[in-house]
């Protein structure tokens, strides 16, 4: 067996949860069989792990319409394309890479594995990012890999529902394989040197989001929630890596008017090395995700192998994750209420600020959850038994 995974992210480019599972997953599969990845990007230096060959778009490609990115993502899955007739199976991550992965299929009569970190027809504010013509694009390339595919992994059951709810699939062909956390590396730090360095208090209880600037993760309405907040509370967003300009500059408008009105308030735009985010996240009273839409939700995982309790919204796939009352606290979402989900959210959040001993004691169930539940290896080997049976 020769699989090859095709992805758009992996270290040292690395922006969202996809690329977490993608690194981890590559790691622990090339323990178990012979492994290549390809990605986009630069070309990655040889150290430890499978071998990687980086693609980049073609140089010029649609100038700067806005559907041009849609473009240049196409231009790089053809070229990922060639030479992976002496593979044995590929297996794509994302619509970034989804064409790609076809490709093979189509050309070299492949078995292709269609891994689901999201849908498309569900992040209808990628219009912004891609343009009309670019969103229709990619929801394409989407449709058309999933349908075609010879299987499919959904990260969470709520996922496999969404793939049987949105496409032609049949249901024999989906596969749940969560999302995974390597709990020896993500484990409760109890230095608090890093903290400091970021300008957070260590004296002071903090409330942290990580993740990247976009409709998906309910930033905004995470940030009206903070106007509401314990003001003996800091507030840390760690967010970097916005879908528009226009989100990040709405960001960080909100953020200046949070910080004229109480103290504590920082955002961390720039990529905060692991180490120190392991820190972070220890420290925390409460970790939130307030995601309006989230397949898993690897940051969850994260958060309760540290051992910080999580007050999070109950969508998608995160209730499969997060027990609510016991490893967290969950909060309904309706998208026709955002009023209310603001409110709760923030009641939510004081609720673990004024009871340290109960948040403390969701984070030790969270980690012994993770360790039950979750590890990378178990996944892997899922996995691999996966492409057995697909041919690979």
């Amino acid at each position: 067996m020769r699989p090859v995974l095709l992805t758009r992210e992996y270290p040292p480019e690395v922006y969202g949860g996809a690329g977490v599972h993608v690194e981890y997953l590559a790691r622990e599969l090339g323990r178990l069989l012979p492994l290549e990845v390809r990605c986009f990007g630069a070309e990655r230096e040889p150290g430890e792990g499978p071998p990687v060959r980086a693609f980049e778009p073609w140089a010029g490609l649609g100038g700067d319409r806005r559907y041009a990115a849609a473009l240049r993502v196409l231009s790089v899955d053809l070229a990922m394309t060639e030479g992976l007739e002496a593979a044995t199976l590929v297996h794509s991550h994302t619509w970034y890479a989804n064409f790609a992965g076809h490709l093979a299929k189509v050309m070299f009569g492949l078995p292709h594995v269609v891994t689901t970190h999201s849908f498309e027809p569900h992040r209808p504010w990628k219009v912004q990012q891609l343009g009309e013509g670019g969103y229709a694009l990619s929801s394409w390339c989407e449709r058309t890999a999933l349908e075609h595919a010879d299987a499919v992994i959904a990260v969470s059951g709520a996922m496999r529902d969404a793939v049987l709810e949105l496409y032609d699939v049949d249901p024999a062909r989906i596969e749940v394989i969560h999302n995974g956390i390597d709990p020896d590396e993500f484990r409760p730090d109890p230095s608090t040197d890093a903290l400091p360095r970021w300008g957070v208090d260590p004296a002071r209880p903090y409330v942290l989001f990580v993740g990247r600037i976009s409709r998906q993760k309910g930033i905004d309405l995470l940030l009206e929630a903070v106007r509401s907040l314990d003001p003996a509370a800091q507030f840390v967003l760690c967010a970097g890596s916005a879908d528009t300009a226009e989100q990040r500059e709405e960001v960080a408008r909100t953020v200046e008017e949070l910080q004229q009105q109480r103290t504590g308030v920082l955002w961390l735009e720039e990529m905060v090395p692991r180490a120190d985010l392991i820190q972070l996240i220890t420290h925390a009273a409460v970790l939130v995700v307030p995601s309006v839409y989230e397949p898993l939700g690897i940051v969850n995982l994260e958060a309760m192998a540290c051992e910080t309790a999580v007050v999070a919204s109950a969508v998608g796939g995160i209730p499969e994750v997060v027990v609510d009352g016991e490893t967290g606290l969950l909060v309904p979402y309706d998208p026709n209420d955002p009023a209310g989900f603001t409110a709760a959210l923030a009641a939510r959040i004081d609720e673990l600020l004024a009871d340290p001993a109960r948040a403390r004691e969701m984070g030790a169930a969270g980690r012994r959850r993770v360790l039950a539940e979750f590890s990378w290896r178990s996944i892997a080997e899922r996995t691999a038994a996966l492409y057995e049976r697909a041919g690979g």
